[in-house]
Protein backbone atom coordinates (compact mmCIF):
# COMPACT_ATOMS: atom_id res chain seq x y z
CA UNK A 1 0.00 0.00 0.00
CA UNK A 2 2.66 2.22 0.67
CA UNK A 3 4.84 1.91 -2.83
CA UNK A 4 1.86 3.34 -4.68
CA UNK A 5 2.51 6.18 -2.71
CA UNK A 6 5.88 6.53 -2.73
CA UNK A 7 5.74 6.28 -6.31
CA UNK A 8 2.72 9.32 -7.05
CA UNK A 9 5.42 11.36 -4.97
CA UNK A 10 8.51 10.27 -6.77
CA UNK A 11 6.06 11.19 -9.97
CA UNK A 12 5.21 14.37 -8.46
CA UNK A 13 8.79 15.80 -7.78
CA UNK A 14 9.93 14.40 -11.27
CA UNK A 15 7.24 16.28 -12.76
CA UNK A 16 8.07 19.34 -10.36
CA UNK A 17 11.66 19.29 -11.51
CA UNK A 18 10.23 18.64 -15.52
CA UNK A 19 8.45 21.73 -15.18
CA UNK A 20 11.54 23.65 -13.36
CA UNK A 21 13.56 22.46 -16.29
CA UNK A 22 10.61 23.61 -18.66
CA UNK A 23 10.73 27.27 -17.54
CA UNK A 24 14.33 27.34 -17.24
CA UNK A 25 14.43 25.97 -20.85
CA UNK A 26 11.94 28.75 -21.83
CA UNK A 27 13.89 31.35 -20.32
CA UNK A 28 16.85 30.12 -22.43
CA UNK A 29 14.79 30.32 -25.29
CA UNK A 30 14.06 33.73 -25.09
CA UNK A 31 17.22 34.68 -24.29
CA UNK A 32 18.34 32.82 -27.11
CA UNK A 33 15.80 34.56 -29.24
CA UNK A 34 17.25 38.09 -27.74
CA UNK A 35 20.52 37.28 -28.58
CA UNK A 36 19.70 35.88 -31.98
CA UNK A 37 18.00 39.09 -33.17
CA UNK A 38 21.28 41.35 -31.98
CA UNK A 39 24.06 38.75 -33.45
CA UNK A 40 21.57 39.05 -36.96
CA UNK A 41 21.85 42.95 -36.23
CA UNK A 42 25.64 42.76 -35.69
CA UNK A 43 26.16 40.33 -39.02
CA UNK A 44 24.11 43.24 -40.80
CA UNK A 45 25.92 45.75 -40.12
CA UNK A 46 29.33 43.83 -40.59
CA UNK A 47 28.04 43.47 -44.15
CA UNK A 48 26.77 46.79 -44.32
CA UNK A 49 30.46 48.75 -43.17
CA UNK A 50 32.59 46.16 -45.68
CA UNK A 51 30.41 47.36 -48.46
CA UNK A 52 30.64 51.24 -47.21
CA UNK A 53 34.32 51.35 -45.50
CA UNK A 54 37.10 52.75 -48.24
CA UNK A 55 39.71 50.03 -49.56
CA UNK A 56 42.37 49.49 -46.71
CA UNK A 57 45.02 49.00 -48.52
CA UNK A 58 48.11 51.75 -47.35
CA UNK A 59 48.55 54.10 -50.07
CA UNK A 60 52.03 54.90 -50.60
CA UNK A 61 53.31 58.62 -49.88
CA UNK A 62 53.52 60.74 -52.68
CA UNK A 63 57.67 61.29 -53.63
CA UNK A 64 59.60 64.27 -53.02
CA UNK A 65 62.94 65.49 -54.44
CA UNK A 66 65.42 65.79 -51.74
CA UNK A 67 66.04 70.09 -51.76
CA UNK A 68 69.22 70.30 -53.72
CA UNK A 69 71.37 73.35 -52.81
CA UNK A 70 71.28 76.72 -54.63
CA UNK A 71 74.34 77.33 -56.90
CA UNK A 72 76.80 79.49 -55.84
CA UNK A 73 76.82 82.65 -57.22
CA UNK A 74 79.45 84.92 -57.69
CA UNK A 75 79.68 88.79 -57.50
CA UNK A 76 80.07 90.25 -61.07
CA UNK A 77 82.43 93.09 -59.26
CA UNK A 78 84.74 90.11 -58.28
CA UNK A 79 84.71 88.84 -61.61
CA UNK A 80 87.85 90.65 -63.05
CA UNK A 81 86.79 92.90 -66.69
CA UNK A 82 88.91 93.52 -69.49
CA UNK A 83 92.56 95.56 -69.05
CA UNK A 84 92.12 98.62 -70.40
CA UNK A 85 95.40 100.03 -68.74
CA UNK A 86 97.82 98.61 -66.76
CA UNK A 87 101.59 98.29 -65.61
CA UNK A 88 103.84 99.04 -68.40
CA UNK A 89 101.47 101.54 -70.13
CA UNK A 90 101.94 104.98 -71.19
CA UNK A 91 100.42 108.32 -71.78
CA UNK A 92 97.64 111.04 -70.86
CA UNK A 93 95.64 108.31 -69.95
CA UNK A 94 97.63 107.49 -67.15
CA UNK A 95 98.49 110.88 -66.45
CA UNK A 96 94.82 111.70 -65.60
CA UNK A 97 94.16 108.32 -63.93
CA UNK A 98 96.87 109.20 -60.91
CA UNK A 99 95.30 112.92 -60.81
CA UNK A 100 92.49 111.41 -60.33
CA UNK A 101 93.39 108.76 -57.45
CA UNK A 102 95.75 112.04 -56.09
CA UNK A 103 91.96 113.64 -55.67
CA UNK A 104 90.60 110.85 -53.11
CA UNK A 105 94.46 110.49 -51.40
CA UNK A 106 95.07 107.00 -53.06
CA UNK A 107 98.01 108.43 -55.43
CA UNK A 108 100.52 110.64 -53.60
CA UNK A 109 103.10 110.62 -55.96
CA UNK A 110 104.15 112.80 -58.80
CA UNK A 111 101.80 113.11 -61.97
CA UNK A 112 103.20 111.71 -64.49
CA UNK A 113 102.83 109.49 -67.89
CA UNK A 114 104.07 106.21 -66.11
CA UNK A 115 102.15 103.30 -64.81
CA UNK A 116 104.93 101.97 -62.55
CA UNK A 117 104.24 100.05 -58.90
CA UNK A 118 103.00 103.33 -57.19
CA UNK A 119 100.21 103.59 -59.63
CA UNK A 120 99.63 99.58 -59.24
CA UNK A 121 99.69 99.83 -55.72
CA UNK A 122 97.19 102.38 -55.78
CA UNK A 123 95.05 100.70 -58.33
CA UNK A 124 94.74 97.74 -56.34
CA UNK A 125 94.16 100.04 -52.80
CA UNK A 126 91.13 101.51 -54.69
CA UNK A 127 89.69 98.26 -56.04
CA UNK A 128 90.15 96.63 -52.31
CA UNK A 129 88.34 99.75 -50.85
CA UNK A 130 85.43 99.58 -53.08
CA UNK A 131 85.05 95.50 -53.36
CA UNK A 132 85.76 95.23 -57.24
CA UNK A 133 87.84 92.39 -58.37
CA UNK A 134 91.58 93.41 -56.81
CA UNK A 135 93.78 93.00 -59.93
CA UNK A 136 96.10 95.94 -59.99
CA UNK A 137 95.01 97.00 -63.57
CA UNK A 138 92.50 99.24 -64.81
CA UNK A 139 88.61 97.53 -65.76
CA UNK A 140 85.53 99.33 -67.36
CA UNK A 141 84.33 98.97 -63.76
CA UNK A 142 87.25 100.43 -61.84
CA UNK A 143 87.56 103.29 -64.45
CA UNK A 144 83.52 103.87 -64.23
CA UNK A 145 83.76 103.86 -60.04
CA UNK A 146 87.09 106.02 -59.95
CA UNK A 147 85.00 108.71 -62.41
CA UNK A 148 81.70 108.69 -60.37
CA UNK A 149 83.99 109.74 -57.40
CA UNK A 150 86.21 111.89 -58.67
CA UNK A 151 85.99 115.14 -61.18
CA UNK A 152 88.21 116.36 -64.17
CA UNK A 153 91.50 116.98 -63.33
CA UNK A 154 92.62 120.26 -63.76
CA UNK A 155 95.96 121.64 -65.98
CA UNK A 156 97.55 122.58 -62.63
CA UNK A 157 96.91 118.35 -61.15
CA UNK A 158 97.90 117.05 -64.43
CA UNK A 159 101.00 118.82 -63.82
CA UNK A 160 101.86 118.73 -60.08
CA UNK A 161 100.58 122.71 -59.87
CA UNK A 162 99.39 123.15 -56.69
CA UNK A 163 97.98 125.82 -54.81
CA UNK A 164 100.10 127.57 -51.96
CA UNK A 165 100.03 126.22 -48.28
CA UNK A 166 99.06 128.56 -45.74
CA UNK A 167 99.12 131.73 -46.82
CA UNK A 168 96.66 132.86 -44.66
CA UNK A 169 97.23 135.77 -42.21
CA UNK A 170 95.08 134.42 -38.94
CA UNK A 171 92.98 137.09 -36.92
CA UNK A 172 92.19 137.98 -32.89
CA UNK A 173 92.11 134.53 -31.76
CA UNK A 174 88.81 134.21 -29.21
CA UNK A 175 88.80 134.09 -25.87
CA UNK A 176 88.07 130.76 -25.81
CA UNK A 177 91.25 129.97 -27.15
CA UNK A 178 93.60 131.11 -24.60
CA UNK A 179 93.72 128.50 -21.90
CA UNK A 180 94.57 124.68 -22.69
CA UNK A 181 94.87 122.54 -25.55
CA UNK A 182 92.49 124.14 -28.53
CA UNK A 183 92.44 123.60 -32.24
CA UNK A 184 91.13 127.46 -32.67
CA UNK A 185 89.13 127.67 -35.81
CA UNK A 186 88.92 131.40 -37.35
CA UNK A 187 86.13 131.97 -40.48
CA UNK A 188 86.66 135.05 -41.10
CA UNK A 189 90.74 134.50 -41.73
CA UNK A 190 89.87 130.61 -42.79
CA UNK A 191 92.58 129.77 -40.88
CA UNK A 192 92.80 126.96 -38.17
CA UNK A 193 95.91 127.41 -34.96
CA UNK A 194 96.57 124.81 -32.68
CA UNK A 195 96.72 126.62 -29.63
CA UNK A 196 98.59 125.91 -25.91
CA UNK A 197 98.00 128.06 -23.07
CA UNK A 198 98.03 130.83 -25.81
CA UNK A 199 100.95 129.72 -27.59
CA UNK A 200 100.88 128.83 -31.01
CA UNK A 201 102.07 125.76 -32.04
CA UNK A 202 101.23 125.57 -35.54
CA UNK A 203 98.84 127.50 -38.26
CA UNK A 204 97.25 125.67 -41.52
CA UNK A 205 94.47 127.05 -43.93
CA UNK A 206 91.07 125.85 -43.82
CA UNK A 207 88.06 125.99 -45.50
CA UNK A 208 84.68 125.38 -44.72
CA UNK A 209 80.97 124.03 -45.31
CA UNK A 210 78.71 126.01 -47.73
CA UNK A 211 75.82 128.03 -46.96
CA UNK A 212 74.65 127.38 -50.44
CA UNK A 213 74.15 123.92 -50.37
CA UNK A 214 72.92 124.50 -46.38
CA UNK A 215 75.79 122.39 -44.94
CA UNK A 216 77.50 125.14 -43.12
CA UNK A 217 80.02 124.32 -40.67
CA UNK A 218 78.89 124.35 -36.73
CA UNK A 219 80.04 127.41 -34.73
CA UNK A 220 80.78 127.42 -30.78
CA UNK A 221 82.50 125.55 -28.48
CA UNK A 222 83.43 121.83 -29.01
CA UNK A 223 85.96 118.57 -28.33
CA UNK A 224 87.65 116.24 -29.89
CA UNK A 225 84.90 113.27 -29.27
CA UNK A 226 87.17 110.91 -31.48
CA UNK A 227 89.94 110.53 -34.40
CA UNK A 228 90.47 108.26 -37.22
CA UNK A 229 93.49 108.17 -39.32
CA UNK A 230 92.21 106.34 -42.59
CA UNK A 231 88.30 107.60 -42.81
CA UNK A 232 85.87 107.22 -45.43
CA UNK A 233 82.98 108.70 -45.47
CA UNK A 234 80.18 106.40 -45.11
CA UNK A 235 77.67 109.42 -46.24
CA UNK A 236 79.83 111.02 -49.23
CA UNK A 237 82.02 107.49 -49.75
CA UNK A 238 85.01 110.29 -49.66
CA UNK A 239 88.33 109.92 -48.48
CA UNK A 240 88.92 111.64 -45.15
CA UNK A 241 92.46 111.33 -43.91
CA UNK A 242 93.28 112.40 -40.26
CA UNK A 243 89.71 112.94 -39.05
CA UNK A 244 89.14 114.84 -35.43
CA UNK A 245 85.27 114.60 -35.06
CA UNK A 246 84.14 117.33 -33.36
CA UNK A 247 80.61 117.96 -33.44
CA UNK A 248 78.35 114.88 -35.11
CA UNK A 249 79.93 113.72 -38.46
CA UNK A 250 82.03 117.25 -38.80
CA UNK A 251 85.75 116.76 -38.66
CA UNK A 252 89.05 118.37 -39.21
CA UNK A 253 90.54 116.84 -42.14
CA UNK A 254 92.60 116.29 -44.95
CA UNK A 255 91.12 116.86 -47.87
CA UNK A 256 92.91 116.09 -51.64
CA UNK A 257 90.23 118.11 -53.31
CA UNK A 258 90.93 121.81 -51.35
CA UNK A 259 94.79 120.88 -52.38
CA UNK A 260 93.70 120.72 -55.70
CA UNK A 261 90.90 123.59 -55.91
CA UNK A 262 91.91 125.78 -53.52
CA UNK A 263 88.86 128.02 -52.32
CA UNK A 264 86.92 126.80 -55.47
CA UNK A 265 85.15 124.27 -53.71
CA UNK A 266 83.59 123.70 -50.26
CA UNK A 267 83.28 120.69 -47.36
CA UNK A 268 79.94 119.31 -46.81
CA UNK A 269 80.41 120.94 -42.72
CA UNK A 270 83.86 119.98 -42.62
CA UNK A 271 87.13 122.35 -41.35
CA UNK A 272 88.88 121.21 -44.68
CA UNK A 273 92.93 121.13 -44.77
CA UNK A 274 94.85 121.45 -47.37
CA UNK A 275 98.53 120.49 -45.72
CA UNK A 276 98.50 116.95 -45.98
CA UNK A 277 101.78 116.59 -43.88
CA UNK A 278 100.45 120.02 -42.03
CA UNK A 279 97.59 118.21 -40.95
CA UNK A 280 99.32 114.44 -40.40
CA UNK A 281 101.49 115.71 -37.54
CA UNK A 282 98.95 117.73 -36.06
CA UNK A 283 96.73 114.20 -35.66
CA UNK A 284 99.50 113.00 -33.82
CA UNK A 285 99.12 115.74 -31.42
CA UNK A 286 95.87 116.34 -30.63
CA UNK A 287 93.75 114.16 -28.30
CA UNK A 288 91.01 112.96 -27.72
CA UNK A 289 89.12 115.80 -25.09
CA UNK A 290 90.89 118.63 -26.55
CA UNK A 291 89.12 121.71 -27.36
CA UNK A 292 87.53 123.11 -30.46
CA UNK A 293 86.32 126.76 -30.70
CA UNK A 294 85.04 128.00 -34.08
CA UNK A 295 84.77 131.64 -34.38
CA UNK A 296 84.67 135.08 -36.56
CA UNK A 297 87.30 137.33 -35.58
Amino acid sequence: MNKPTRNRTTGLLVLAVMLGFGGLAYGVGQASAVLGHDATTTHTANRTASRTTPDATPVAAPQTRAPQPAPLKVRPELIPGKRLMGSGDHGAQVRELQARLKQIAWYTGLVDDDYGSATEAAVRGFQAKRKIAVTGYVDARTLARLHAMTRKPTDDELHNKLPSMNGNAPGKADPRCLTGRVLCIDKSTRTLRWMNDGKVLQTLDVRFGSTINNTPTREGLFHVGWKSRDHVSKLYDSSMPFAMFFSGGQAVHYSSDFAARGYAGASHGCVNVRDYNGIKSLFDQVQVGDKVVVYWS
